[in-house]
């Protein structure tokens, strides 16, 4: 088998250590406070080197095979991806959901509030959101405090990444869009093209390193305003000829922005649903700044929608 560790490996490794006693206790794990003052004895349970490699290799290669045909991908970990994925998985145990981030580490810009303060500010009602994950946060009246971002963002991530159906590919960029031309003639997005994220950047100075694809009915694009990756999937549909043009985002007015990205989070073209800052781009809406509210709220109407059109989608993926 492609995985099976080799008889040679397997008998080098001692079946028992002389040291379990350093690692278990009457047959049982030890705990942190059983280990205070042994520092001494203190030994980790032996291993090999390729054993780390193939404890890793195997699990992600199980995963890209897994993932190759997904559900629903969600392009983008930031506040509005991990929204989503956290209540699609949450509604939907039975569903493979792929969530696609650029960046080494997820969580986009809500790792921080603004100008790198750490607190974040949500109007209400997205503080009912906060509820949902058993975030604390402090009463001011028309908006609530999370005393630093980053609670909010690795509360979410954890969450996430603890559903059985949901992979998380990192330092992972979309590079395209998979594509299906439907018997009307109209187009229909059914799923990604993927590479390194490392790959991507340097395409202009490297020889061709062509990509992997991921099939899926419903592709959800989260990532943010326009930048090195961000609205890519908005501004490939104006490439592809399937939007005339992206409206770019207005200024910053907060109690207009907000309101319209919750909105207007919808199907944009047929399997590709758009939410958080990257419709700023397609509508033409205002920015926000540092208030995180629509974020965790486009995330909990973009995976509303996507439940609303998946059996349909799922359905002209089968044909295909």
């Amino acid at each position: 088998m492609m995985y099976q560790e080799s008889a040679d490996v397997a008998t080098s490794l001692p079946t028992k250590s002389p040291l379990n006693s350093t690692v278990t206790l009457n047959g049982k794990n030890k705990t942190v406070e059983e280990m205070h003052g042994q520092w001494d004895s203190f030994k980790f349970a032996p291993i090999r080197e390729s054993q780390v490699s193939r404890a890793m290799t195997r699990r992600y290669f199980k995963d890209l095979d897994t993932y190759a045909e997904s559900d629903i991908v969600i392009v983008g970990a930031g506040s509005c991806g991990l929204s989503t994925a956290y209540m699609l998985a949450k509604a939907r145990p039975d569903l493979k959901i792929a969530i696609i981030e650029a960046s080494v580490s997820p969580g986009g810009g809500a790792w921080l509030g603004g100008q790198l303060f750490s607190a974040m500010v949500m109007r209400k009602p997205a503080d009912a959101f906060l509820r949902e994950l058993g975030v604390p946060y402090e009463e001011e009246g028309n908006y609530v405090v999370v005393k630093h971002a980053a609670l909010f963002t690795s509360t979410v991530l954890s969450k996430v990444l603890q559903f059985p159906n949901v992979k998380l590919f990192n330092a992972t960029a979309v590079e395209d869009l998979i594509t299906r031309q439907n018997a009307d003639g109209s187009l229909r997005i059914a799923g990604v093209v993927t590479n390194w994220t490392l790959v991507t950047m340097h395409h202009d100075d490297q020889s061709c390193m062509d990509p992997n694809t991921i099939n899926a009915p419903i592709v959800i694009s989260t990532t943010g305003h326009d930048g090195p990756f961000g609205a890519f999937c908005v501004k490939r549909l104006v490439s592809m000829q399937q939007l005339e043009k992206l409206g770019g985002m207005r200024g910053l007015d907060m109690n207009v922005a907000e309101d319209a990205i919750v909105k207007r989070t919808r199907e944009v073209v047929p399997g590709l649903i758009v939410g958080g800052m990257e419709l700023s781009e397609v509508d033409g809406a205002n920015r926000m700044g540092p208030t995180f509210g629509a974020m965790a709220l486009s995330g909990v109407k973009a995976a509303e929608e996507a439940l609303k059109i998946f059996d349909e989608r799922k359905a002209q993926n089968d044909r295909d």
